[in-house]
């Protein structure tokens, strides 16, 4: 039997529903979160999807310093998610941080606002790629960028928590509110790309025909909307107190192995444990001992000093202190492995515009904007997102006998596979392009709807990578770190677009030598782009073998119900 110690507590700390503030209409309130959701995001769409346009032709950037300023931007909207999930986590909770980053997110788009129209719009309607845009002040230049990295912490710091806020208002314990989990982060993706569709379109013609001021006032009349729309329903919302700070638990449990490093692991029903349903973890459930990462058992395992002196959590932590690290380090390999697609999906927002900029876009009178072309990945993504729910999952469940038909391991694999035909598909667009170049011109006499096949391979391997991401990360982090979970795909995300900028700075440091323009220069045509899409295309071959060995060695996380201490066990997730 299990050493077990009572926690002194009050009562509403170890009853679950007293956790729960307020009390939930799930699926009312949780579409509340999704029109939110597609609100902030065509706002912040409505900067990001051309700003490598912005970039060359308002301010005057070559394409590589371009693409690269674009990948470290949004490299940091993605990183700072990690700063919004430990807030909500440890200190806000959830409903404060969203509200906290969203109001951020507004104060960056009317400052993004005013810069444009004060300082860098100048003569009007220029940057639309004729007129030049005279050269701005270092003023007008810095206050740009501060502009556009308040709006990269104010989107990242709000996405992951809306998402798990989304989330807590369906009951784990009945199975159907736990369906509807599952298809909310179907919906939650699908309303990000319902806003973006309209970014793309509409926003992008405007921004693209040099009304950039106009384009960054419609982002900020959605955000401001979003912001006022999630506050409608703050009576309303299921709460979830925050948990404390996951830092100094993730220490405690490190610290309290190496102390003990010489003491051998306790057997598993001799590990420190407190008593009652809920855990010594504020708000969240036990989680039963596995046997993996055993050194670490060392930290739960009861000496004779911890017996004869006050309890001390750098001396000694329980099994589901311990579990909560053990979850967190099997998660990092699965993380890991899916960076290299974020390099995929970060060349949608930068070299596939550059190179859809290089390319016949005329269809009569009418100039398509190059990066209206993501409209075919929205597309993509909307069309396979109903026919995964309604054909795919299905037909799935009949051969595999799986009530989730496919695991959310198999469909992130299945996203790698996509994400590698996209490149593939990128590069011999680009072969072809460089074919039909002109010598005294600019552009390619290839059509621009070369680059359909590639849009529409990443927005179904967003389908099957990014919403796998976002149901696995969530369900698979303890309850005490459930944003943290959330935020571990967009900081993919994040380090996917630092590796990207990586990769181009290597790429023209090596092949820009001597006479060579190198892969990507200022002047595509004298370029060899389609070999950078080919390697990334390699990367993502290699890293998906290695992705498979991860998923078959992952094991779930088990849990136990708050009521009877009933042991969860969660589908296999076997690639």
């Amino acid at each position: 039997m299990a050493v077990i110690e009572y926690l002194s507590t009050n009562e509403t700390e170890i009853k679950i529903n007293e956790e729960i503030i307020k009390k939930s209409g799930e699926w009312k309130f949780a579409s509340l979160l999704l029109v939110n959701q597609g609100l902030a995001t065509l706002a912040f769409f409505g900067v990001s999807v051309n700003l490598v346009l912005f970039l060359t032709r308002v301010l005057d950037q070559d394409n590589s310093d371009a693409a690269n300023n674009v990948s470290k931007w949004t490299g940091t909207v993605y990183l700072c998610s990690l700063m919004g999930a430990f807030l909500s986590d440890s200190y806000w909770g959830r409903y404060l941080t969203c509200a906290v980053f969203q109001l951020i997110l507004v104060l960056g788009l009317g400052l993004l606002s005013f810069a444009s129209w004060l300082f860098l719009i100048n003569p009007a309607d220029c940057g639309d790629g004729t007129k030049m845009c005279r050269h701005s002040s270092s003023v007008g230049v810095g206050t740009f960028y501060l502009s556009i990295y308040l709006i990269a912490f104010g989107y990242g710091g709000h996405q992951p928590t809306i998402g798990t806020f989304g989330a807590d208002q369906f009951d784990d314990s009945n199975p159907k509110a736990a369906d509807s989990k599952a298809a909310f982060f179907c919906y939650f993706y699908f309303a990000l790309n319902v806003g973006s569709l309209f970014s793309s379109t509409i926003l992008v013609y405007y921004e693209d025909s040099g009304k950039w001021t106009l384009g960054f006032l419609v982002s900020l009349g959605c955000a401001i909307i979003a912001l006022l729309l999630y506050l409608l329903g703050t009576s309303r919302y299921k709460y979830i107190k925050p948990c404390g700070n996951p830092l100094t638990r993730v220490t405690q449990v490190f610290v309290a192995a190496y102390r003990k490093w010489n003491v051998a692991p306790a057997t598993a029903d001799a590990l420190y444990e407190v008593e009652g349903p809920e855990s010594a973890i504020k708000g969240s459930r036990k989680i039963p001992h596995s046997d993996d990462f055993k050194f670490l058992d060392k930290a739960a395992t009861i000496t004779q000093y911890d017996l004869c002196g006050r309890k001390d959590p750098w001396r000694l932590c329980t099994v589901t202190q311990v579990e909560e690290v053990k979850c967190v380090l099997k998660m990092l390999p699965i993380w890991l492995c899916t960076i290299i697609y974020s390099v995929i999906f970060t060349q949608m927002v930068s070299l596939f515009v550059e190179q859809g900029d290089v390319m016949t876009s005329k269809l009569g009178d009418f100039h398509l904007p190059a990066a209206s072309m993501s409209a075919f990945d929205i597309c993509s993504v909307l069309s396979c997102t109903g026919i995964y729910r309604q054909i795919l999952v299905p037909l799935a469940r009949r051969l595999s006998g799986s009530p989730k038909g496919l695991t959310e391991l198999q469909r992130m694999g299945i996203g790698l596979v996509m994400g590698m035909m996209a490149m593939i598909a990128a590069g011999v667009t680009e072969i072809q392009r460089l074919k039909l170049v002109r010598p005294s011109e600019k552009k390619s006499r290839l059509s621009i709807f070369w680059q359909v096949p590639q849009y529409i391979l990443v927005g179904a391997s967003e389908v099957f990578m990014y919403v796998g991401q976002l149901e696995f990360f969530n369900g698979q982090a303890p309850d005490g770190i459930k944003s943290f979970g959330s935020s571990l795909c967009m900081a993919s995300i994040s380090l996917g677009n630092y590796v990207s900028s990586l990769l181009v700075s290597m790429v023209m440091g090596t092949t820009a030598r001597d006479d060579s323009p190198g892969w990507i220069p200022a002047d595509l045509n004298q370029g060899h782009m389609d070999r950078f899409f080919f390697l990334i295309a390699a990367l993502t071959a290699l890293d998906f073998i290695i992705y498979v060995f991860c998923a078959k060695w992952y094991k779930c996380i088990n849990l136990y119900t708050n009521g009877n201490h009933k042991e969860i066990q969660l589908e296999e997730q076997q690639n």
